[in-house]
């Protein structure tokens, strides 16, 4: 395996080139009633700015921003309440952080395009991966925004009844093919890749598609996000609680940096920070 698989990547955020030389960290900021991890949800304005403020001195890279839980059997939010959620919460966030790239965690293009045109928001960051709003890849390859392109079958709600699949890693590479090709075509710039882990996949294949991120590197060529942080896949083998997910988290964070990951979406940006430090040591002295 190769242990130097991460390569340097820049974004291009409003006409300003950020390179990253070292894998990005990416702390969430969940504006939820109902996220699957009680302690990331936060209902106000000092609340999001408490949290952002938290995840950036401790290191974060990027904030990621969500109005929309998308845990199994989570509440249906119209786009009228998720507007007014993200609303509050990026002006919350530009009023501290002025200057961070900041995503927005959404599936509607209509969101995606207020949240970057007006609402100071720099990156799309689509679970949907265009497949839940047909209007999503015309609206990104006009905004010239940088998007992150997620694998997910069906729906939220529908998504683990869609789980039978060839062989996981080909099949969600070859999705992702296409909808990168479907992106480039129209002009769309600065893709990242996600490959979903949780949507639609069982825990054997989350941890099938862990191994083999060098495979999305290596046949994608683009940048690869990884999203793993106090999910069931780390749960349920251990039987315990996302709030006690903590250790076994940076411990799957480490797998993913190791494989080459080059931005980690987490709940926790210290221990992710910490275990990014670790890696890069290693990975020096191999």
């Amino acid at each position: 395996m190769d242990l130097r698989s991460f390569s340097p990547f820049t974004l291009n955020i409003r006409g300003n080139i950020h390179r990253f030389d070292q894998p990005a960290v990416m702390g969430i900021v969940n504006i939820t009633p109902d996220s699957f991890y009680a302690p990331s949800r936060t209902q106000t304005r000092e609340d999001v700015i408490r949290q952002t403020e938290i995840h950036i001195s401790q290191g974060a890279d990027i904030i990621d921003v969500g109005a929309y839980s998308s845990r199994p059997g989570a509440e249906e939010v119209s786009e009228s309440e998720e507007m007014r959620r993200l609303e509050t919460a990026l002006e919350a966030i530009r009023s501290v952080a002025p200057d961070i790239p900041l995503s927005v965690d959404t599936f509607r293009a209509k969101i995606a395009r207020e949240a970057i045109t007006n609402l100071g928001a720099d990156i799309v960051n689509d679970i949907g991966g265009g497949n839940l709003d047909p209007d999503m890849f015309e609206t990104i390859a006009e905004l010239r925004a940088p998007y992150i392109l997620m694998h997910m079958r069906g729906t939220p709600a529908t998504m683990q009844s869609f789980t039978d699949y060839n062989h996981v890693t080909v099949d969600v590479i070859s999705a992702l093919s296409s909808s990168l090709a479907r992106l480039e075509e129209l002009g769309a710039n600065d893709i990242i890749i996600d490959p979903g882990l949780g949507f639609s996949k069982t825990m054997e294949q989350n941890y099938t598609l862990l191994r083999d991120l060098p495979s999305f590197s290596a046949i994608l060529r683009k940048p690869i996000l990884i999203g793993l942080s106090r999910k069931s896949m780390l749960t349920r083998p251990l039987g315990i609680t996302p709030s006690e997910a903590l250790s076994a988290t940076t411990c799957a964070n480490t797998l993913a940096l190791i494989n080459g990951a080059a931005i980690l979406r987490v709940h926790d940006v210290k221990p992710a920070v910490e275990a990014r430090t670790i890696v890069s040591l290693f990975n020096s002295n191999t």
